[in-house]
């Protein structure tokens, strides 16, 4: 294989790994403010047992997730050197954001979330819950920002000519604020939460079959599947006002998810099916006007079709097809079992049900690979572009990398990042399997961190 095709499977192999870890953490994140706002409420020492067990999931994750992330930035200056120069102006902005109201904020609370519980005040624990997960989702803020742009650039102009050339801000809240960041944002954002969510359900209903810690895994699963239900639902409408933003802003990419050669009105929407790229042309089951009603809300709107495009400037249809598909279709899974787990958790035979429970256990799998599609869909979707209508994937390799180094690193990083994956999953089986510890459901009044310690 050429540099370039191995550059892309190298970036994009580090990613989908280091995007299994930041979506749980935002997702726990949430949860964990949820029971620890509950605990403090109601002064049920069942949610202070819930909030420290899960606090500790999500410290696994958290690490795991800082130690992937740090290649990707390496990666930058090494295989697209000739990219990060174009982009260092804009990408400099943004990334230095998140490092000053993102991770310094995730990080210097951290330590208190983890180590304070029985040194500080239960409010300004809680404080310092609510500090890490707004820090996790601001780390989300300003890489969907820095992605967002490179699928919708605005507030920029290019400084210079040929290989020197640059982009250099203009207005840096039109970069922040670009056409496709706020509900590219709220999309992802959901999608963590739904990561978070579906982890807390799996691991209660599995607590549930094996009927170990069970009021513990009751209370977590009532959290769990009704944040599941809010943020899967929420999903499906940031994923529609996404659609239509692609619509406007990107409709190749929508051509190829689509499937939709020809520019046409009362395009149907394609349920199921695939792609005929001999003969161009997409066969399966279709409803008739959906896809003008969906991009445009009119029934009859003309939805832009490949044929307005040159073929070097159309995404790879097939790859763009399936994943946008993939990810539609577990997120309509998705809200179909948090339905029916808030169901039967309303009508109280949850329990009894034990192919329900199951399916819970499985469920976590559902928001990770549908994370994983949405991405890949994303991505494949804006090419050939690097930065959308701008640079070309091929102008952003570094001009002195060789196949043979990339080839090398991407095995290395492969053995690497699978042995980071069985300490992942062993210690997080470790947790799960050690369950809740009974300490941690001592009485509130006997805890040794009153608001005012007396001496």
């Amino acid at each position: 294989m050429d540099v370039l095709t191995l550059s892309r499977i190298q970036f994009g192999a580090t990613i989908a790994f280091h995007y299994l870890y930041p979506p749980l953490s935002i997702g726990l994140g949430l949860i964990l403010v949820i029971m620890e706002g509950l605990w403090l409420k109601t002064g049920n020492d069942l949610y202070h047992q819930m909030a420290r067990f899960w606090t500790r999931v999500f410290a696994l994750t958290f690490a795991i997730g800082v130690a992937t992330g740090i290649v990707m930035e390496f990666e930058f200056g090494t295989n697209w050197a000739s990219y990060s120069r174009f982009v260092g102006d804009v990408f400099g902005s943004a990334l230095a954001a998140e490092g000053i109201f993102a991770f310094f904020l995730e990080s210097g609370f951290l330590a208190v979330l983890l180590f304070g519980w029985e040194k500080v005040g239960r409010k300004l624990h809680f404080f310092s819950t609510c500090m890490v997960a707004l820090g996790a989702h601001f780390s989300a803020v300003w890489i969907v920002v820095a992605n967002s742009w490179m699928q919708t650039p605005a507030g920029y102009h290019i400084v210079g000519e040929g290989l020197k050339a640059r982009a250099e801000v203009t207005d840096f809240w039109q970069v922040v604020f670009n056409p496709s960041s706020v509900e590219r944002l709220l999309h992802t954002v959901c999608g963590a939460w739904c990561a978070g969510a579906f982890l807390v359900v799996s691991v209660s209903a599995w607590y549930l079959l094996k009927q170990r810690h069970v009021a513990f895994a009751r209370a977590s699963l009532k959290v769990g599947l009704l944040v599941a239900l809010g943020a899967s639902l929420l999903q499906g409408f940031t994923g529609h006002v996404s659609a239509q933003g692609v619509a406007k802003n990107q409709p190749a990419k929508l051509a190829a998810f689509e499937g939709l050669y020809q520019t046409t009105s009362n395009a149907p929407l394609v349920i199921a099916g695939w792609v005929d790229e001999k003969n161009e042309r997409t066969v399966g089951l279709t409803m008739p006007y959906l896809l003008s009603f969906l991009a445009h809300n009119d029934f009859h709107a003309p939805v832009t079709g490949l044929d307005a495009f040159k073929p070097a400037d159309r995404p790879p249809v097939t790859a763009s097809f399936i994943f946008f598909h993939g990810m539609v279709g577990i997120g309509f899974a998705l809200i179909g079992v948090a339905l029916l787990g808030v169901w039967c958790l309303y009508r109280g035979n949850l329990n009894q049900s034990r192919w329900l429970l199951w399916l819970l256990v499985f469920s976590v799998l559902g928001p990770q690979l549908a994370n994983q599609l949405g991405w890949f869909a994303a991505e494949v979707g804006r090419q050939p572009w690097l930065v959308y209508g701008v640079m070309r994937t091929p102008e952003g390799l570094s001009a002195v990398v060789k196949a043979n180094v990339v080839l090398t690193s991407l095995i290395l990083f492969t053995v690497i990042y699978f042995l980071l994956f069985s300490v992942f999953v062993f210690l997080l089986n470790d947790k799960i399997q050690h369950g809740p510890d009974d300490a941690d459901l001592t009485p509130a009044g006997k805890l040794a961190w009153p608001e005012h310690k007396t001496h």
